[in-house]
């Protein structure tokens, strides 16, 4: 079964200083049509104005990804962590008993643009931890490149969730056409979001925003004519 989910449909909350659009029911928005899709809980696509942020919050009993599209996001938590996060690095923050974090945008003049990506974890009273690596362009070009994983498959992060992301970049030559495919296992949900540009997924043309999501598939095949950048989760159901 394919269903497909259009950017405009999502949740949205402009707090001035944060635009925030939810795939899933968060915070002042609640759709009971989109809880969560398997054990992926939230996608938020954030836009954080210049020299603003999150300030310390807590978390407990999460799985907490980060994926930087444009700008940079400064972290800092009860852990002891204090780091950049810039476009191509994935960030796995383990909330487990409880930690606090803040982020915040400190480049002069530019906006952040990031997804927050929360995942249920395997079992809840995990001891927090922390994860952060870089995917270059060229690894993730024309491929599904494995960013996260439960058992950190490929170099990816190890994510204590089963759960696998993938990101790719499509970058076709002019003229050609893209095509990859991922193979499900049987019981597995999938969700494919597009970052940005235009990709054909189960045969329905996404854009920008714009989600789908699978289930009793064997196979979803991905193809694109034009610079786009996506991301697809293979999820426990």
């Amino acid at each position: 079964m394919i269903t497909v989910r259009k950017s405009h449909e999502r949740g949205f909350a402009d707090h001035g200083w944060l635009k925030s659009f939810h795939s899933f029911s968060f915070a002042g928005y609640y759709d009971p049509n989109h809880i969560g899709w398997g054990n992926l809980r939230v996608i938020n696509e954030d836009r954080i104005a210049a020299g603003t942020g999150f300030g310390a919050h807590p978390h407990r009993d999460m799985e907490i990804v980060s994926y930087v599209i444009e700008g940079e996001l400064s972290h800092k938590d009860s852990m002891g962590n204090v780091q950049t996060i810039q476009p191509g690095e994935v960030q796995r923050m383990t909330a487990g008993t409880g930690v606090v974090h803040s982020e915040y945008n400190h480049a002069p003049g530019q906006t952040t643009h990031f997804l927050q990506i929360w995942l249920l974890p395997n079992r809840a009273g995990l001891e927090p931890g922390y994860e952060q690596k870089r995917f270059s362009d060229v690894e993730k070009t024309n491929v599904l490149r494995l960013v996260a994983s439960v058992d950190g498959a490929d170099g990816s992060v190890r994510l204590n969730a089963d759960a696998r992301i993938y990101a790719s970049l499509l970058r076709p030559a002019d003229g050609q056409t893209v095509y990859l495919e991922q193979t499900l296992a049987p019981g597995r949900k999938a969700y494919v979001f597009v970052i940005q540009g235009e990709v054909e997924v189960a045969g329905k043309k996404l854009t920008s925003g714009d989600a789908l999501l699978a289930e009793n598939e064997h196979t979803l095949h991905v193809q694109g004519s034009a610079a786009a950048e996506l991301l697809l989760f293979d999820l426990a159901a």
